[in-house]
């Protein structure tokens, strides 16, 4: 078998399979009850930090805390937890906050007491909010206090995170009884995540310890002698945090946060990086790509320490996996233009021909969706491979190069959201004939580019329906979570769709890239204004005012792009 696996890029033409060319991950026999708390401080005891490092940092309060501290913390919470709320093995816990210097402590109590974590987005509206406690089933949740008020009352009550309460559940020593060990097994979920899958609404991810042990294991970093830094920018509430915040502290590394419900700030992240010498920086896509057109700001900040940027683009996973399978590491496998990375360690894709999507299986991959067995049978089959519902293709080095998703999933912000579920109900209220959500490339020149693809409606009104765009755009912003907000709308006569009905989206591309009459006038009149500027030998007086109309048509060409 060995010798029929090919050595540069994995593949194995006996089993037509990828095998990973990296070192195997040791991990926990499955039978073994670990926890993925137990597993993170087999790790962090194995190579202890010194007792005055700091676990973690928030960038914003610059408050601290020290390995020592986080380690106290986390054993009179998870006590506290069981004596004052009765949690108990199986038990839900929601987790409903920005990022906050207590939360990584909360988790690991948590995980401690096997207790399943069900972390939603902050900015989540009541009807996401709804559907997601239907899925999870919570009997407490930990909020912070500027977003309690979203929440229905669980059996255990609200405790809000960034309160004297939640201190003295992280300060009052209990006895023996509560402080008993539960044993938990890594086959028992750890979290519920939301995720649009490949197809449907939001569904519940249940992930196993089993899962998250995996992923911390393929991904720690060689021990230093010399403590270093991560940045975590990202929320903790999604995976990509997550499994960032719980890799840095299983290393006994530094984690520095920030973000709370702040604007996120660019040159604040430089002082950052500059003030607590940051050596790994976790950014949202579109931060990156901000980044590297930032360069005479970035000048005016000491970043030498930074070795790695962490970013979704460089990398390629799903919530069904537990984050990242394929992926990046070091400065040689980022020359691959294109390529997500290669193959982790601790799962084995298979890949079809003739049949458009990935399989993979291994420790990474989901025990199911929650209390949907019809979802979770069409995308897991018997023997544990997942269908990602992506087409991509690894070339003959054992890169991956993303082509494109089979659903229509929209990227934007770092989210993910599914249009088809999203909006049907919203469209019917407005008299709205036939529809369908695309993804725009921002422009290049505009600053949208921080949002990286911007969601675009195509519309098809209803005879003497005079509704124009920006209302269809404040309606929806009243009906959904930001980051699933139209951004700009498109009306058409009618959808172009194939024989059995479905959209031709590659027909709407075209439309989004075929210059209209309005944008040919625009094009012209720049053209005009060149050679009036450098070849007609105007006076000063002259040329400040085709100055000024170039301005307008700048702004003309804004209001286009936006508002039209």
């Amino acid at each position: 078998m060995a010798n029929a696996v090919d050595p540069n890029s994995g593949f194995c033409s006996k089993t037509m399979m990828f095998h990973s060319l990296r070192p195997p991950v040791p991990l926990p026999p499955e039978p073994a009850p670990v926890s993925l708390t137990d597993f993170i401080f087999s790790l962090f005891n194995s190579s202890p930090p010194s007792p005055t490092a700091a676990a973690i940092i928030d960038a914003d309060t610059r408050r601290r805390v020290l390995y020592p501290e986080l380690v106290f913390r986390l054993e009179n919470l998870a006590s506290s937890l069981r004596a004052q709320f009765g949690l108990s093995k199986g038990d839900c816990a929601l987790v409903f906050s920005p990022n906050n210097i207590y939360t990584p402590i909360l988790y690991l109590s948590l995980f401690s007491l096997g207790v399943v974590i069900s972390p939603i987005n902050p900015s989540a509206t009541v009807p996401e909010i709804q559907h997601q406690i239907r899925l999870s089933k919570p009997v407490i949740a930990f909020a912070s206090s500027d977003s309690a008020h979203k929440l229905p009352l669980l059996k255990h009550g609200i405790v809000n995170i960034d309160s004297v309460e939640f201190e003295s559940l992280m300060e009052t020593q209990r006895g023996k009884k509560e402080r008993a060990v539960i044993k938990v097994k890594q086959s028992d979920v750890a979290t519920i995540l939301y995720s649009s899958g490949t197809t449907g609404p939001v569904k519940g991810v249940a992930l196993t310890h089993r899962n998250w042990t995996a992923n911390i294991a393929g991904g720690m970093r060689p021990v230093r002698t010399i403590q270093t830094v991560g940045y975590c920018t990202v929320p903790l509430f999604h995976a990509y945090g997550m499994v960032l915040s719980l890799k840095l502290m299983a290393s006994g590394e530094c984690l520095v946060i920030t973000g709370g419900n702040r604007r996120f700030d660019m040159r604040k992240m430089y002082s950052v990086i500059e003030e607590y010498r940051v050596s790994q920086l976790a950014l949202a896509p579109p931060l990156v790509v901000t980044m590297a057109g930032d360069a005479e700001v970035m000048d005016g900040y000491d970043l030498s320490s930074l070795e790695v940027v962490i970013g979704g683009e460089l990398s390629y996973g799903l919530t069904e996996t537990t984050g990242r399978v394929f992926a990046t590491l070091g400065p040689d496998e980022t020359r691959t233009e294109g390529a997500t990375g290669k193959l982790m360690g601790i799962v084995k894709p298979k890949w079809w021909i003739l049949k458009p999507g990935s399989f993979g299986s291994g420790a990474l991959v989901m025990k199911g969706y929650v209390d949907d067995e019809e979802a979770t049978i069409a995308v897991l089959d018997r023997g544990g491979w997942l269908r990602t519902g992506d087409l991509c293709y690894i070339n003959n080095q054992g890169y991956l190069f993303f082509v494109d998703r089979i659903q229509e999933l929209i990227k934007y912000k770092g989210y993910q959201d599914h249009s088809s579920f999203t909006f049907k109900g919203i469209f019917k209220k407005i008299m709205v004939m036939d529809w369908a959500l695309m993804e725009q490339v921002a422009p290049a020149e505009l600053e949208h580019l921080l949002n990286g693809q911007v969601p675009v409606a195509f519309v098809v009104k209803q005879p003497g329906n005079n509704i124009d765009g920006s209302e269809i755009k404040d309606f929806v912003a009243k009906q959904v979570s930001h980051y699933k907000r139209i951004q700009r709308v498109i009306f058409i006569d009618w959808l172009p769709r194939n024989a059995s009905g479905k959209v031709l989206r590659k027909e709407l591309v075209i439309k989004l890239s075929t210059p209209t009459p309005s944008c040919k006038f625009l094009t012209l009149f720049t053209f005009l204004y060149y050679i009036y500027f450098y070849l007609y030998p105007l006076n000063l007086h002259i040329k400040r005012k085709i100055c000024h109309l170039y301005c307008c048509r700048n702004l003309l060409q804004y209001v286009y792009l936006h508002i039209v």
